[in-house]
């Protein structure tokens, strides 16, 4: 049609917000950058892949089944997470990643003029959603790398909805234990809703970190996330989750995508939870790679944020986008961290000690070109 332009049909806030671009495929990476095999340490994903018994389930998965549309509702998956953690089914919501059910919450709870609050250098999926939606995202500092209980509270007016807590947070892996988390959650009282994001929950082996599941009985405003992706190696297969009271729950289930959890997501999921060997398997290779990233990179004199979950931080003294680049010819993937106002940071994943070692040797050599090769005067 003659004339015709899109810009006229957009919403100005939409006007603002750039496109996410996501990493090209494996293949053609190594293509560009001249590499046989690469390390994936950008997206803090499980190197063990799936627990056994995941495995075992998808490989099972008849192929007639997909032709089938899934259960709607995640519905046996919903039962089990249930009995596991002793509540209802109606308690639990699954989506297409917690992606999904990050902007399910702010559809059922946000409306033009509203708010929601959480820290500026978090997830940022949560700010992300929030203003392509419409709706404004008020970013409260992090206080010694940790989310600021005082200043998200200060943040509040009669139009925020929702407060979102990444606990413990991405990617500085500080945490709030339970006296901090139920301290906020009695200050904020019914007027907002708490979201805790527990993605990393399963890599905190300190009792005194919270349990949020154990706590909505007490604070009918909280609402806790949970994946599959990270602890359960599922991320291909994009499967999250949330749990809450049934009142809320109900609300938020008013906007959620019936059928956007796939048939095979829910089965791997399903059979996952049973898997504690797995668990143990990954904690242990968390363990002993951090380990060594820590003995390796204080011995290179490079400062490091590391607290809790599958992944660390560490500043260079050069840009964080040339490094990412230099990494990537060695076969290195890292996640260059300005766009998570992290200048001159990459954060990388905790994996197997192949991976560990093949990031320290190439950091290393990239460390000990000239100051002019590193971007430096």
């Amino acid at each position: 049609m003659d004339g015709f332009s899109p810009d006229i049909l957009v919403p100005e806030h939409i006007k603002a917000f750039s496109a996410y671009i996501p990493s090209k495929p494996d293949d053609v990476l190594k293509q560009l950058y001249g590499c046989t095999r690469i390390h994936r340490l950008n997206n803090n994903e499980n190197a063990l892949g799936p627990p056994g018994t995941a495995c075992a389930a998808i490989m099972g998965f008849p192929a007639v089944q997909g032709s089938v549309y899934p259960s709607g509702d995640a519905y046996h998956l919903r039962g089990k997470l249930a009995q596991r953690f002793g509540m209802h089914p109606d308690q639990f919501l699954a989506g297409n990643g917690a992606n999904e059910v990050i902007g399910f919450v702010i559809k059922a709870f946000c409306r033009e003029g509203d708010n929601i609050i959480t820290a500026d250098k978090t997830f940022a999926v949560y700010e992300w959603v929030a203003e392509f939606s419409g709706i404004e995202a008020r970013l409260t500092p992090l206080v010694d790398h940790g989310f600021d209980v005082s200043g998200m509270l200060e943040r509040i007016d009669p139009r925020t909805k929702i407060l979102f807590v990444c606990n413990p947070n991405n990617p500085t892996g500080t945490w709030w234990n339970r006296e901090t988390l139920c301290g906020f959650l009695d200050r904020v009282g019914g007027s907002a809703l708490v979201v805790v994001d527990e993605a990393y929950r399963e890599f905190v082996e300190d009792p005194d970190f919270p349990d949020g599941l154990a706590l909505v009985p007490r604070y009918p405003n909280l609402v806790v996330f949970r994946t599959f992706s990270k602890m359960y190696g599922l991320a291909g297969l994009r499967i999250g989750y949330l749990a809450g009271s049934r009142e809320v729950v109900d609300i938020i289930r008013r906007t959620c995508i019936v059928y956007s959890v796939n048939s095979l997501a829910q089965v791997a999921a399903l059979a996952a939870l049973d898997d504690e060997e797995h668990v143990e398997r990954t904690l242990e290779m968390v363990r002993r790679g951090r380990s060594f990233l820590h003995r390796e990179l204080n011995g290179l004199g490079l400062p490091v944020i590391s607290g809790e979950g599958n992944f660390l931080m560490v500043r260079l003294p050069m840009s964080d986008s040339l490094a990412y680049r230099k990494l990537m010819t060695r076969g290195v993937m890292v996640r260059a961290m300005t766009g998570f106002r992290f200048p001159n940071w990459i954060r990388v994943t905790i994996s197997q000690m192949e991976a560990m070692e093949a990031f320290v040797e190439a950091l290393s050599s990239i460390l000990a070109e000239p100051a002019q090769e590193q971007g430096r005067p």
